[in-house]
């Protein structure tokens, strides 16, 4: 925790002397936050502090405290209604360690980039030790963190599976999504009178309680006890929290943890578009406080900083995202007014250089429902409205954002407005009126776009939840044709994941020769990394589809994950001995050489010796480099047809 010694300038008490300069004796709520104090709109501290002051509440800020002493949560003194906790813009755990579980060595959301200002699981380690220090004093806890974590959960650093945060953190009550209207309503009850243990019909909150006193009509998951001991039980919970995460016809879902009763109320209604825009015309600072500018300022703040938000939500639904479980699926968006009005704000910004970096969301091109029913119905249960086609009912329209891109091009001191938010190109693709098209290709697009077909099985697209690569193909063809036309020089960049549930090496294979032959040479891949609360991290735990609760492949060894990783980027050389292992073990001969389709060149004798042998038919096992694994086949040659062979068992060598 840092100490103001600074002109406040507009910025949220940080200090006793902030405090005082602003004659507040004793603060309504304290937020303690894992990041560094950002006073942006795309940081939830920030929303939800500026929130309770533009609704009459006194809020004080704790950035980052040292957790190991008590002085730094002592800083501003007990509030007179609650303290409020989170982890920060992402999950502290997913902020130390890469999906290899190696520990990172910086952090974007620190002063300085410096890593080693959070803890692991902050969210738990605050709540506890405010709680040890302050003692009944109401917790409540939210952000992304504890939103993913609020049932039982798969854990994967610890590899166990952990019960609700709301458990572990002796919080009083959590609140998930966006949690807005959450805040406002808990606040003017707690300013009423009321205790914090009676706030038990808040939608998008949870609490626990006796199960005595459980709701009646809920959806009911399985138990903390029952999950941790049963993968089919885990998986089933995994579908009942999921079908009921719809504002319109989502239930209460309980899940008993030993003797206290999980309550999670009804997702939150979204925000009108009224209340969007009131949210993002609070008086954001758009910077970090200045108590950081001697450390060289937080690097978190540069992508964002000229960069506007227009929409919330994404009916996309990818099975590895958090944000049907957190944001939700339906779209709430600003008005045209509001983003303009943001835009000017932006334009008077003294390091303001002419360039708008992005005008986007969770998926930039997403302004409307995905249809019309849902706004009566809700979403579709247990289905996707573009995977692994689009919905008959899908409305495609992209008039409204491209209006919105024309005014911002046209405002006073703005040279460039660009687009780096994720786009969906399948939703794209299936407009009719091009307009939109070329118009982003034409002005919005900085050299490169950034898109994510995440590989190019059907196999894996399914578990991922995405369209087939038929679509991205589709795209891609359309893309460079307008970019000719155009006369530019501008680049895809698909976004690829490896090891995701589904993979064997026979699909990253299939995407390593995807890529070759679209001459794709992608510099950063990302395996899949196993977060709280998503369908692909129960895949990941359970071996099994929850819609479906058929099996699903799940590649987990370090060396497997690792010759996935390696196949994205077989034209590497460090990644050579990788890839050659790989293509070994499942006798993919024909792709070593110096033929074009090959993914690396021969290595030596040894290969052409391994070769002949494999067309003599003798046994698999004794070719160098052969990998035993009780989970892998083999069908003489790679080719997906044919009889599928086991190689699992090593024949005994005659003596």
């Amino acid at each position: 925790m840092i100490e103001s010694g600074a002109i406040m300038d507009g910025f949220l008490p940080i200090s006793r002397q902030d405090m005082l300069e602003m004659g507040i004796e004793q603060l309504d709520f304290i937020l303690i936050t894992g990041d560094a104090y950002v006073d942006h709109p795309s940081f939830g501290v920030s929303i939800i502090s500026r929130m309770l002051e533009a609704n009459g509440f006194s809020v004080g800020i704790i950035a980052q405290p040292e957790w190991k002493t008590e002085k730094d949560f002592r800083t501003l003194g007990v509030p007179k209604y609650a303290f409020m906790v989170t982890s920060g813009n992402i999950d502290s755990m997913v902020a130390h360690y890469t999906a290899a579980k190696r520990k990172r060595s910086d952090d974007a959301y620190t002063a300085g980039g410096n890593a080693g200002k959070r803890p692991d699981r902050a969210v738990i380690v605050y709540s506890k030790k405010i709680r040890k220090i302050f003692g009944n004093v109401p917790i409540l806890i939210g952000g992304l963190e504890a939103s993913l974590r609020r049932f039982a959960h798969y854990d994967y650093w610890d590899d166990i599976v952990k019960p609700s945060v709301l458990v572990e953190s002796e919080a009083d009550l959590l609140m998930y999504g966006m949690s807005e209207n959450q805040i406002i309503e808990v606040a003017n009850r707690l300013k009423n009178g009321e205790d914090i243990k009676s706030l038990t019909d808040i939608r998008g909150t949870c609490y626990l309680t006796e199960p005595i006193n459980t709701p009646i009509g809920s959806a009911e998951c399985p138990s903390f006890e029952q999950v941790s001991e049963n993968k089919v039980l885990y998986a089933k919970a995994c579908r009942i929290q999921y079908d009921q995460q719809d504002e319109v016809y989502g239930k209460t879902v309980i899940q008993r943890h030993s003797k206290q009763m999980l309550v999670q109320n009804p997702p939150a209604k979204s925000l009108t578009q009224e209340e969007l825009d009131f949210v993002y015309s609070l008086p954001y600072k758009r910077t970090y406080h200045p108590c950081y500018e001697s450390e060289g300022g937080v690097p978190g703040i540069e992508e964002v900083q000229f960069s506007i938000t227009h929409n919330r939500g994404c009916f996309g639904n990818c099975n590895f995202c958090s944000i049907t479980l957190h944001q939700g699926r339906r779209i709430s968006c600003r008005s045209e007014e509001s983003i303009l009005a943001e835009a000017e704000k932006i334009t008077q910004m003294p390091n303001f250089k002419g360039y708008i970096h992005d005008v986007g969301g969770p998926t930039a091109n997403f302004r409307q429902p995905s249809c019309q029913k849902q706004l009566e119905k809700g979403l579709c249960k247990g289905k996707k409205c573009l995977a692994p086609t689009p919905c008959n009912a899908l409305d495609v329209d992209h008039t409204d954002y491209l209006q919105i891109l024309r005014k911002l091009r046209k405002i006073k001191g703005v040279k460039r407005v660009f687009i780096r938010s994720g786009i969906r190109y399948d939703y794209l693709i299936e407009d009719r009126n091009e307009e939109f098209m070329h118009e982003l290709i034409k002005h919005h697009v900085s050299g490169q776009l950034k898109v994510a077909p995440e590989h190019c099985s059907a196999v894996v697209l399914d578990m991922m939840g995405k369209p087939h690569i038929e679509a991205y193909k589709r795209f891609q063809g359309k893309f460079y044709s307008i970019t000719k036309a155009v006369n530019k020089e501008q680049y895809l960049v698909p976004y690829l994941m490896s090891s995701h549930p589904g993979s064997t090496l026979h699909e990253a294979v299939e995407l390593a020769l995807f890529l070759k032959e679209n001459n794709i040479r992608p510099e950063q891949v990302q395996d899949f990394y196993p977060t709280p609360g998503t369908i692909s991290t129960c895949m990941f735990y359970t071996g099994l589809d929850p819609y479906t609760m058929e099996k699903v492949y799940v590649p987990k060894t370090p060396h497997e994950k690792a010759m996935q990783r390696a196949l994205l980027q077989y034209f590497k050389p460090k990644n050579r001995e990788l890839v050659l292992d790989a293509l070994k073990s499942i006798n993919r001969y024909d792709l070593i050489g110096n033929s074009e389709r090959c993914l690396v060149s021969a290595d030596s004798r040894k290969h052409k010796r391994a070769t002949k042998n494999l067309a003599k038919g003798k046994p698999k096992s004794r070719i160098p480099g052969s990998v035993k694994d009780s989970k892998r086949f083999s069908n003489n040659g790679g080719e997906r047809k044919g009889k599928w062979q086991r190689i699992d068992k090593k024949p005994k060598r005659k003596r």
